[in-house]
Parts: C-alpha cells; structure tokens; sequence
C-alpha cells in the first residue's frame, strides 16, 4: 500500500488570478458553455414560478383557468403599479437594477430595540472595524469581453493586466468581472493586447457595469476576496473553510498528533458598520500518514472482520489532508486495484503514472509501490465546472484531520489536546490583537488596502454590554444558591429533593466478573443518595457476565429484560465504541428501555463515588421523566419547540432529523421523535409528521 494523489481545487471566487497547474489525477477540464441563443421575437415572458424540483425555464402545461393568451393589462393600471418605492416610469429594466426593501417588522412606536434590565458592563468583542480612508469613494465593477474568446483564466488575466498604466495596480479579476477602486473615463473602454503564442491580436472591452457602495452585498463579496488574499500575503494557508500558519503547529508526538494555529474570519455589515470577526481556530492533524494507519489496522488481530472491512469503516467518510498543497477531500471509497504505477491522461492528453506525477510535480518520492488508492468523488460544484471523474488520492501522502470518536473519548488525549487549543480570554484577545497587527504592518497588505481606501482599525472592538439578573433556580422546597459568574449549582443540590422524583423498582445492573465489585458499590452507593434526592431506588437484578464480548452483553439484556424493566445499568470496563453502540441499538431500537452506561475507570476513586453517584441518579431520574430543578418561566401556556439534524459521514446523503418540544409550564418535560432524511428530500416532509406528533 502507498500513495496519495493531487487535491482538487476548493470552489470559491477569489480576486485576481490563480497560478495554472497542471491537471490533477483524476480531474477532467471543464468544457466551454455553449452560448444560448435569444428567444424568438413575440415570445413571452418566463412561465409562472412553481415549486423547487420543476425545471427552470421548461415548458409547462397551462394551468386550470389560464387561456393560452395572457389578458393585457389596462395601461392605468400598470402606470399605477410600484415596486417598493418609486413609480412605474422608474421601473429597472435589467434584474441587476431591482432594489429590494426589507420588510419593517418592528412596531412603529419602538425606536430603539436595544434593552435596559440588567447591570451594564465593558465589553471587549472579537471584531476589528473595517474603515475607508479619504480615498475611499466606492468599488467599481466592469464587464470584460475578449474577442476571439478565451477560455483560460490565466491568459485573461495575462491579457487584461498588461494594461496597467490604464487600470492601476490594485485590482480584482475572476476571468470575467473587473474590479476596481477608481472609476475608467469612459463607461465602455477598449484596448488591445498580443497572444504570444501565435500574435493574434485580443480586443478587450472593458465596461462598467456597478458602482458597489459599502452597504452593498456585493462590496461585501469582494472585500472578503480581497482579505483571503491578504491572509496568502502573510503566509497563511487555506484548508478547508479557514487558514492556518503550518509554521506554527505543535506536535504532540505522544498521540502522534499536530496543532495548527489559525483563525476563522468574514467581514460582514452589523448595524452600520462593517466589521472583520476574527476567532482563533485549530486543525488537528495526524503526524502520520493513512498509509501508517492502514497498516496499523492490518497489524490489529483483535479487530472483528476482515482488513478491508475494518479499513473501510475507520476511512470512509473522513477528512484527510494532502500536505504537498494543504487540500482537504472527503474519503468516499478504497480503490483495492489501483496502485501508484497506474497512469492517467494530463489535460494535454499525455499519460503518466501516479508516482512521476507527485515526483516531477511535488518531489515526493512514493515508496510502497502496492498501496491501494482512496477515491474522493467529486462534488455538485466540481460537477458544474466539469470535474465528472473521481480523484485518486495516495494514502502515503494523505493525514486524517480531526479527532475519530475513539480519540475523543481518550481523557489523557484530550486533555494533553486542550493545552494548546483552549485559550484564556486574555490570551485570545492578545492573539486576536497579534494577528491584526501582523496585517497592518506587513508592506503587501498595506500597500494593497491602501490602494482600495481600507484599512483595518488596530484595537479589538469595545462595546457596553448588560449583565441580566441571576435566575432563580428552584427545586421541590428549596430555591438553588449559586455564583452567577460559575453557573454552577450541583454543590448546593446536595440534601434537597428533586423537582419531582420518579422511583427506581424495577432495574438491571449488570457488569463483567471483574468489574462486579464496583457495580456493587456503585449500586448501594445509589441506593444511599437517592432517599435525600426523594427518589427511592431499590435493589437491581444484579448480572455477572464472563466476558465482555458484545454479544455477551446483547444475550444478557435479552434473558434479564422484562416489559416492566425501568432501568438498564451496565458498567463496561472501557470507552469501547462498538460496544457501547450495541448496547444502545438494543435499549432504544429492539427492546425500548432507559440504559445508562458507566465505565468502571470513573468508579475507581472512593472518595468521588459519592459525587459521580449522584450524578448518575440525577441522570437515571431525567430518562425515567423526572425533572430536577427548573428556572421560572415568565410566560405561561408556551411551548418551545427545538429542532436539528445529524449528517451521518459514512452515509453520505442521508440525515437524520431530530424534534423536541416542550410539555408543561415548567419547559421540564419534553416530547421528542426522530425522523429520517435522504438526499433531495424537503425537510417540511419529516417535520410534517413530528408536528402532528405534538
């Protein structure tokens, strides 16, 4: 096994020109659309809208009550016809000239929507304003055309940019849409540029098509592709959504993992000013390659089924990172047959083998010549841009990103992890403040927001903010004394009755031979902080298993279960994933019944059993319909309703929709359901039935 292929370029707009690079493995060029033609003189308008999944632009049958003729009109009826202000002399010709006017939702009478309750307080937020210099007036848009057309990108750019006496230095160009900070003489300008391969000559038509206020959507889009380039500028590198300084990871060799630093930011309007959110972001990466784990998994005899099954469950579906060019791809699928020797065909049609290509390209060197290839299927956007085939990527060259399950379940992992990634507030205002500065003193970035009129203010945003009174967290006969700044009440719930208690008669406790002595003590432990919570809980049927096997386990649950089982305790010796899923399948899928698995490891220390064992009450009380503590809730008669929805990432397309709602004044008693969702189906279906439900 070996090998990792090329990463397909991310979809995203970005202001001037990208370098070209040869064609991926796996990638196909796009093709050229084929211009449509114009309608016919005397056609019509477009057909009447109709719902989502019709196609645009079809041909539609005349609906019930339509004639085949439209009526017109009467001519004093249309003049009197506006759309939002304005009359119908005034009425745009071009859809780019359409100007929408939000609705007014507010009461007239309120003109101020901010509150007043609560203590006021100096707040620092993770945002830097975005201010226009003098300079600024506005951002220009222009249409360029090329005649003879071009297709490529790069040769636009080539083209148009050699000009630059007419159009300055600081510009952004996507192959199509010109933008720039100053505005051309003249509304439609022509020049001329030389193809050096052959010395035909282009004619370019520059035409200004907008001029982009700073409340304008589009100044927006384009000032956000003017920052991701700034961010290149300082030596950031883009992976998945966010950018990262590789130069600044950490290692942590012990769990054979790397932290890289980085940051998440947009520039949006909020209120009346333009603002960058900034917020300090991390990608975890393996030190070692897929490959390293594949081998791993091979090497494993312990795991249940075959290599390839084993293989395919823990890559399938994840995120991995080519390092060469710092691309991301999801892994869809292991090709077994294809190996690094393989060939594929260039965008010049000439064929080369996977591992010439990552060497002339990249100098990697591949070294195991009989690894398998992961498969990353192309996604709707590629598809749109002609990518169709798959891309084949070597697992030599690719590192999984994130943390798997089994990971985060590992306290010593996480904690190790949360020394480099979990930041104090001081700390993320002086990184935030750090980043900032390293922006406005860099001569690149400066010289290009100077051009623009921009420039980023140096200081963290600072705002007044409310501290609202402390809720009254009440209890069965007792009301909840508590810190407001740690928001943490369990001390004081010690000795005090639950809100309402439901007791424990009928229940399974059940462990492995060796872990017998802690179900026991966990259990008489249980027994004893129950009666002052007001929840009795009376002895389990108690269940010694030989192993811990998962069918064990499964077999257990199928002797011991009843219809008049309450409560299923199982205290299993590990985090173990597969079991704990099978446990959970049989409680909640083939038998229903509340479960509640505890590892033995947090019943090692004697001195915390009595904490942990309250904790475990608590919860055991929550799945049996109890409720614990409750907030006072100002209006009566009130449901809330909660909905969201989990994205299987082995099961690419199907989705699992959760709803939840409220039962009683209190918002302490809730109904929930579930409902399952493929691809191109409309959520309102599931939330449909959930709602008839209620």
């Amino acid at each position: 096994m070996s090998g990792k292929a090329r990463g397909r370029a991310r979809g995203r707009a970005r202001g001037g020109t990208d370098q070209a690079t040869s064609r991926r493995p796996g990638e196909q060029g796009s093709e050229p659309q084929p211009v449509q033609p114009p309608p016919p003189a005397g056609a019509g308008g477009p057909p009447p809208a109709s719902g989502r999944a019709s196609y645009r632009g079809g041909a539609r049958e005349p609906r019930p009550g339509m004639a085949g003729d439209i009526p017109k009109v009467p001519a004093e009826q249309m003049a009197g016809m506006s759309l939002g202000t304005g009359d119908a002399s005034q009425v745009p010709r071009k859809r780019s000239e359409f100007r929408f006017q939000d609705p007014r939702t507010r009461p007239a009478h309120i003109t101020d929507k901010k509150g007043t309750a609560g203590r006021p307080i100096q707040l620092l937020a993770n945002f830097f304003q975005l201010q226009m210099t003098p300079k600024f007036v506005a951002l220009y848009q222009y249409q360029v055309d090329f005649n003879p057309t071009i297709d490529s990108r790069k040769l636009k750019a080539a083209l148009l940019f050699t000009h630059e006496e007419l159009l300055g230095t600081v510009k952004a160009f996507d192959g199509g849409i010109l933008y720039l900070p100053r505005k051309l003489q003249e509304k439609v300008t022509t020049v001329y540029s030389k193809r050096n391969f052959d010395d035909t000559k282009i004619q370019i038509t520059i035409t200004l098509t907008n001029e982009l206020p700073p409340s304008s959507p589009q100044f927006l889009q384009v000032v956000n592709i003017i920052f991701r380039r700034l961010l290149s500028a300082i030596e950031m590198k883009e992976i998945g959504r966010h950018y990262f300084n590789p130069k600044l990871a950490v290692d942590i060799p012990q769990h054979k993992l790397s932290v890289m630093p980085g940051f998440a930011t947009s520039i949006l309007q909020y209120e009346n000013e333009i603002l960058l959110g900034a917020d300090i972001a991390h990608k975890i990466l393996r030190t070692d390659s897929v490959l390293d784990i594949m081998y791993s998994i091979y090497d494993d005899q312990r795991g249940q089924g075959s290599f390839y099954d084993r293989a395919f469950k823990a890559l399938v579906g994840s995120i991995v990172l080519t390092r060469y060019n710092n691309k991301t791809y999801r892994v869809d699928d292991i090709d077994w047959e294809k190996r690094p020797s393989h060939k594929f065909k260039l965008h010049n049609g000439d064929e080369i083998s996977y591992v010439d290509y990552y060497k002339k390209n990249y100098e990697k060197t591949v070294t195991d010549m009989e690894q398998p290839l992961l498969v990353s299927k192309p996604k709707k956007k590629d598809i749109r841009r002609g990518q169709t085939e798959n891309i084949y990527l070597l697992p030599e060259l690719c590192t999984l990103t994130g943390l798997s399950d089994d990971v985060r379940a590992d306290f010593q992992v996480m904690k190790d992890v949360a020394t480099h990634t979990r930041i104090a507030p001081e700390g993320r205002c002086k990184r935030l403040i750090d980043f900032i500065n390293i922006m406005n003193r860099n001569p690149k970035v400066q010289s290009e927001m100077g051009g623009w009129g921009l420039k980023f203010a140096p200081q963290l945003l600072n705002l007044t903010g409310r501290v609202l009174p402390q809720e009254k967290i009440k209890q069965l006969d007792a009301e909840l004394q508590y810190r407001q700044e740690e928001c943490d009440w369990s001390r004081d719930m010690r000795g005090k009755k639950l809100l309402c208690a439901v007791n424990l008669n009928n229940w399974v406790a059940m462990s492995t031979k060796r872990d017998s002595g802690a179900a026991y003590d966990l259990v008489q432990t249980l027994n004893r902080v129950g009666g002052p919570m007001g929840m009795r809980i009376d002895q389990p049927t108690m269940c010694e298993l030989q192993n811990d096997r998962n069918e064990t386990y499964l077999a257990t649950l199928k002797q011991n279960l009843t219809p008049s089982t309450q409560m299923v305790l199982v205290v299993v010796p590990n985090n173990k994933k597969d079991r704990y899923d099978a446990i959970k399948k049989f409680t909640c899928v083939e038998h229903a019944v509340p479960s509640q698995v505890v590892v033995a490891r947090t019943l090692s220390k004697k001195q915390m059993l009595m904490s942990v064992a309250t904790k475990i009450a608590i919860q055991i009380n929550c799945k049996l319909g109890g409720e614990v503590w409750a907030v006072e809730v100002p209006l009566t008669k009130v449901m809330v309703i909660g909905i969201d929805t989990y994205h299987d990432s082995s099961s690419k397309g199907k989705s699992v929709g959760g709803v939840i709602a409220s039962l009683n004044n209190n918002l302490t008693r809730f109904y929930s359901t579930v409902t399952h969702q493929t691809e191109h189906q409309e959520l309102i279906d599931g939330l449909v039935c959930s709602m008839n439900g209620l």
